[in-house]
């Protein structure tokens, strides 16, 4: 099921400061921004070898990530796994109990398709699984 590490994700309270840092400080090329209007966000990925951080910003207050940046700060949010089949997957999970955020896989960043296990059944670490539509961003050797 698990092909490999797709991203990890970092929520930033503004994505003007995170590019500065990561772009002068770092030295790392950031992507493009990608709005995500119906969740309220905004999306930045940095490659780094064969994976991507993966920077989420909200535009609003009621976005997806603005409760967990309320209580918790910046910082890791979640890590993600490619996987060829999302919608086999998301059943696999269900059929084996494991608690998923979402009914349903639903659409992500770039074009993807994505499930998140909840951190209950992972112990404590949120984590997405991505189905990649088209090529992957990962270097095969």
């Amino acid at each position: 099921m698990i092909q490999g590490i797709n991203h990890i994700a970092i929520v930033v309270p503004n994505m003007e400061d995170a590019r500065c840092f990561y772009e002068s400080q770092l030295g790392f090329q950031l992507g493009e921004s990608e709005i995500l209007r119906e969740r309220g966000l905004e999306i930045v990925f940095v490659p780094i070898g064969d994976t991507r951080l993966e920077l989420i910003a909200p535009i609003r207050d009621d976005s997806e990530i603005s409760t967990y940046l309320k209580k918790r700060g910046g910082g890791i949010h979640h890590i993600a796994f490619d996987v060829d089949n999302i919608d086999q997957a998301h059943e696999s999970l269900v059929q084996s109990e494991v608690r998923l955020t979402s009914k349903e896989p639903q659409s992500g960043a770039h074009n993807t398709r994505v499930s998140f296990i909840h951190p209950k059944s992972s112990g404590g670490v949120l984590m997405e699984l991505v189905e990649e539509k088209g090529e992957s961003h990962v270097t095969k050797n």
